[in-house]
């Protein structure tokens, strides 16, 4: 009989409180600065885009926060979701490590970010909120928030990058069944998008100029607000909720990880499974290595400048203090549409720049091919996004066995990739292209920054 390989926690035990890094970390992030006057932002400054609850825990320090009956009402439809022992990747690698990994994939969008969008969505409604824009790379984030939305009676509009929106018909489909409107990214609807079409009409779009264009639609109108799918500290702090669960879940199975590992776009599933870790490093003096991986045409972590920069690409966002591409920065067209945004959140950023948690870039191709080897041990296709945190899984177990030391290593499988399978299709005809970022690719992109 085959070992078990699930390791639950009853509804009982699932976590009622966020985990709030901000209250441990040794060096709070540096301020964001309004775009125009370059001054340290207050929250009158951002209550035109998001509701006041929101902003609170943006700029909190408390350890804990409280997470809404409401909220976990929606969580327990899915929550807590699984952990499972990887047997099946660890006999088909022949590694001598312990693989563990957290599915995200069982919520209602197929990923981590439902998390955030039934938080987001909930504080809106309690503000009188009518209707929201937002972005969408991939299509996982705009998923979730439209179903969140439509549960809360909220209207919302997602603009989806161009090349995500034409490679992942069945995302927009999906966002369409739960009621919203979804735009392919540039559009003909705002100035954002208007200007960026005039000098790049094939532009594939990206992250930053999708953002941009929410951002205005929403800063236009009194009655809307704007609502983000990774980056800032509050969407951060909403997918805490995994690697709280991830703890209890490692106790029940007698082990503890050496290393945890998230893929990286703009920090949110990272952060999720990473956070609570970090906390168990700086407060109990555990030892766990974190890392995170990205794309290697896309390495901001590995490559970028900590730097001040806008979050978007026009410039309408606060400037962050984070690791960045630059906001002009048009990402290649790799299957990750979810890993395709030029900045880091500043809470990743921070830690990275204190030595913290690591950083690894990863090849799109060889990222297909273990997810395929995951898929075929595991019985789980996974996000392409997903499968760079498989990768980085496999690559750190087999450099333990080089050594020849065993390792104990959790990662976080965001989602699953049902809505990617032309993705797959294009990897077994051998039509995936590799694309690696070159330092002149980089310094050509920040000195077109001008503040």
């Amino acid at each position: 009989m085959e070992k078990t390989r699930k390791f639950l926690l009853e509804e009982s035990e699932m976590p009622t409180r966020w985990y709030n890094i901000q209250a441990d970390m040794p060096n709070r992030p540096l301020p964001p600065l309004h775009p125009v006057t370059r001054e340290p932002i207050g929250p009158e400054d951002l209550a035109p885009l998001f509701p006041m609850e929101l902003i609170k825990q943006e700029v909190s320090t408390e350890q804990y926060i409280d997470i809404p009956g409401e909220i976990l009402d929606l969580y327990r439809t899915y929550r807590p979701s699984p952990l499972f022992r990887a047997y099946g990747l660890e006999k088909a690698i022949g590694t001598n490590c312990k693989i563990y990994y957290k599915y995200e994939g069982g919520s209602y969008a197929g990923s981590h970010k439902a998390n955030t969008a039934i938080a987001q969505a909930y504080y809106n409604k309690m503000e009188g909120v009518k209707k929201i824009t937002t972005e969408t790379g991939a299509g996982q984030w705009g998923s979730a928030l439209s179903f969140a939305c439509n549960h809360f009676g909220i209207e919302l509009e997602v603009y989806m990058v161009r090349i995500s929106y034409d490679q992942k018909p069945y995302r927009k489909l999906m966002m369409n069944t739960y009621n919203a409107t979804v735009i392919p990214s540039p559009s003909n609807l705002t100035n954002s998008g208007r200007k960026i079409l005039e000098q790049f009409p094939d532009s594939p779009g990206s992250l930053g100029i999708a953002i941009s264009e929410a951002v205005e639609k929403a800063a236009s109108d009194p009655e809307t607000k704007y609502s983000l799918g990774s980056v800032l500290n509050h969407v951060l702090l909403h997918q805490t909720i995994i690697g709280e669960e991830s703890l209890l879940q490692m106790e029940k199975a007698g082990d503890y990880p050496d290393v945890v590992i998230g893929c990286f776009g703009g920090g949110s599933n990272f952060a999720g499974i990473s956070f609570p870790f970090i906390r168990e490093n700086l407060l109990k003096g555990k030892k766990t290595r974190l890392l995170t991986i990205e794309p290697a045409s896309c390495p901001k972590l590995t490559k970028g400048k900590f730097m001040y920069d806008y979050g978007d690409t026009v410039g309408m966002t606060p400037l962050l203090p984070m690791y960045t591409l630059g906001h002009n920065f048009i990402p290649a067209k790799i299957h990750a549409g979810g890993l395709r945004y030029h900045g880091a959140g500043v809470l990743v950023s921070q830690l990275l720049k204190d030595g913290l948690v690591e950083a690894e870039s990863k090849l799109q191709k060889d990222c297909f091919e273990n997810g395929v080897i995951f898929a075929r041990s595991e019985g789980i296709i996974p996000a392409p996004e997903s499968t760079y945190a498989i990768t980085g899984a496999v690559d750190e177990a087999r450099r333990a066995d080089a050594a020849g030391t065993q390792k104990t290593i959790l990662f976080n499988l965001s989602g699953h990739g049902h809505f990617d399978l032309t993705s797959y299709e294009k990897y077994f005809a051998g039509d995936l292209e590799d694309h690696e970022l070159t330092d002149l690719d980089i310094e050509k992109t920040l000195s077109e920054i001008t503040f």
